[in-house]
């Protein structure tokens, strides 16, 4: 019996990569993510290059009804999940604490934690049932560090990273992995996301150094999950050779 993955995230950047990267491993794939059209372009291309099912799902991680409508409609052959990737995610606004807008707030800690919740209990409960299974959590480098300008981002991936720890005191005795991987820069669209669209300001984000790529994580992922069932890779933290941390960046 094939191994079926699902991610969350999936209609771009590290989500899209991963999919990418699990199919050609020959792991049939629940994809989701709000944009629908480009769900089902990803799931035509995996099946004709690949020969796996794809299964697309559309929905809002941040509105629990419909993750937990989504997990409980899965048909027969979708149940039994064997990794999940956590990748849903998102950065709005890069203001002082004073200026900073509420419903960017809202946004990020609504997807990036309460989504995370809301997926992983689900789907944890079949992982517990089956006594076996791998969670995969994309966090950041700011989930274990603070810059100027982040704090409300950086305190919903230091979520993530001490989610990311009680699940997998939680769920040791299932036998269930749990990997939390924090890449520093990744030139997707996160930055054209907390930009609210500006091109040009998301581009210097990246000026003078040679970020990581969606794919750099994705085969990251990939790596920790392919390790024998006895060996759990609890932490990656995943840099560009330019980036030592959140504050020191060699661009040339």
């Amino acid at each position: 019996m094939g191994k079926t993955a699902l991610i969350t995230g999936a209609t771009s950047g590290i989500g899209e990569a991963t999919a990418v990267r699990l199919a050609r491993r020959g792991f049939d794939l629940i994809v989701t993510g709000r944009r629908c059209a480009r769900l089902r372009e990803l799931k035509k291309k995996l099946e004709a290059a690949h020969g796996i099912e794809v299964l697309p799902l559309s929905f809002d991680v941040r509105d629990r009804h419909q993750c937990e409508a989504a997990i409980d409609s899965l048909p027969e052959a979708f149940r039994r999940i064997d990794v999940l990737v956590n990748n849903a995610g998102l950065a709005a606004g890069l203001e002082h604490i004073d200026e900073g807008d509420p419903n960017d707030w809202d946004r990020m800690i609504d997807t990036n934690i309460k989504g995370l919740l809301y997926i992983t209990r689900k789907v944890a409960q079949g992982m517990v049932a089956q006594g076996a299974g791998h969670i995969v959590n994309i966090g950041s480098i700011a989930g274990s560090e603070v810059y100027e300008n982040g704090a409300a981002y950086c305190a919903s991936k230091h979520a993530v990273h001490a989610l990311s720890q009680g699940m997998r005191i939680d769920l040791l005795r299932h036998g269930i992995r749990v990997t939390e991987i924090r890449p520093g820069m990744v030139e997707t669209e996160f930055s054209i996301v907390r930009f609210d669209g500006d091109a040009d300001r998301a581009a210097n984000v990246y000026k003078g150094v040679k970020p990581l790529t969606a794919n750099d994580v994705a085969r990251t992922v990939c790596w920790a999950i392919s390790q024998p069932a006895h060996v759990n890779v609890s932490e990656i933290v995943l840099m560009p050779t330019q980036q030592a941390d959140a504050f020191y960046t060699h661009r040339k």
